[in-house]
């Protein structure tokens, strides 16, 4: 079942069928995240038990259709996101919330690691006022936690228009064959 799952995403996320993003289909529903470079966040959702397709792309911007290297150089506004389609009878959108905080720092404005740009905030881009009412409240649990010294700086905004990541990007880590193992502890 698992490897005609991992076939799925794969022709899920291929330039010939990209439907499933915005569309997913009856019984599934659909995530936006953001937290810094796109591909080692995409690989961690994918390790998710109850997560059917991944894609990353570029969301929380004013300009149409842009690429990589206008996301990365010009003022934009994207920030690199991942679309992350889901099973909710197999896996909860609060579950997907815990493995969003676990996977970067929330309380570093406009920067994961050695990443440093607007491309790179933490945003949890809400589709439904259960998913804004639901990040809310994960957000505020995580904080009363003191879990972080620092102040969360995550934004939590109504999703916008949503751009494929072009070829190259979609499941780059597993393309390349880093990570592989470090991951697996998401998996249930």
């Amino acid at each position: 079942m698992e490897e005609m799952i991992k076939a799925e995403q794969k022709k899920a996320t291929s330039e010939e069928n990209t439907d499933i993003f915005e569309n997913p289909g009856e019984g599934l529903e659909k995530a936006t995240f953001a937290a810094g470079c796109f591909w080692g966040i995409e690989e961690a959702f994918r390790q998710v038990k109850g997560v059917v397709a991944t894609a990353v792309g570029y969301s929380g911007g004013h300009f149409k259709k842009p690429t990589y290297e206008q996301v990365c150089t010009l003022n934009t506004g994207h920030a690199e996101a991942v679309r992350v389609i889901f099973d909710p009878k197999v896996v909860s959108y609060k579950t997907l919330l815990d493995v969003f905080w676990k996977i970067h720092d929330p309380t570093t404005k406009d920067r994961q690691g050695p990443d440093v740009g607007k491309q790179y905030r933490s945003v949890v881009f809400y589709h439904s006022e259960e998913q804004k009412a639901a990040a809310f409240a994960s957000k505020e649990e995580l904080e009363r936690s003191g879990a972080f010294k620092n102040p969360i700086v995550t934004e939590i905004v109504p999703v916008s228009e949503f751009y494929m990541a072009e070829d190259y990007h979609q499941q780059y880590f597993e393309k390349k064959g880093f990570l592989q193992n470090v991951f697996r502890s998401f998996k249930k």
